[in-house]
């Protein structure tokens, strides 16, 4: 497993937190916008519930931006550029039933037709790696893994 791999999942892992960050942004933007545009009915009550409502969706959305915000924060926490044989924070693992990017959780990313999972160091599947290297096994939901290659 290449460095320029390591590279390409660490780019793929920025570029789905901003995504979510501008995703998130956009749908404060227009809950804003909503927001503002209520205008006084009639009926007070509806007006003011209404408004709450967007509020607390504003609220929600500002909430889940931070969390996106906390993605860019751990990648910035390490390189991909850094080579270790034992399995921890920024490792890339090939095992033979899956392969496994630990940096954050961006879920299935497919690079050059192979598919790889990008999981948190805090996911249950990283914290039974962690520290273990090339040919060791284990065992995670029944069933038995070998560590292929770490990088």
């Amino acid at each position: 497993m290449s460095n320029d791999l390591k590279i390409k999942l660490y780019k793929a892992c920025q570029s789905y937190a901003q995504s979510k960050i501008d995703e998130i942004k956009l749908a404060i933007s227009s809950a804003q916008d909503a927001a503002n545009s209520e205008t006084k009915s009639t009926a007070g009550d509806k007006h003011d519930t209404a408004r709450a409502m967007m509020q607390l969706d504003v609220e929600q959305k500002s909430k889940q931006q931070a969390e996106a915000e906390k993605l860019k924060m751990a990648l910035a926490q390490f390189s991909p550029h850094s080579g270790k044989s034992e399995i921890g924070l920024g490792s890339l693992v090939q095992t033979n039933g899956a392969n496994y990017y630990i940096s954050v959780s961006a879920g299935k990313l497919e690079i050059e037709g192979v598919l790889y999972f990008a999981v948190s160091p805090i996911s249950p599947i990283a914290q039974v790696m962690k520290g273990m290297r090339k040919g060791d096994g284990f065992k995670f939901n029944g069933k038995r893994f070998e560590i292929l290659e770490v990088s």
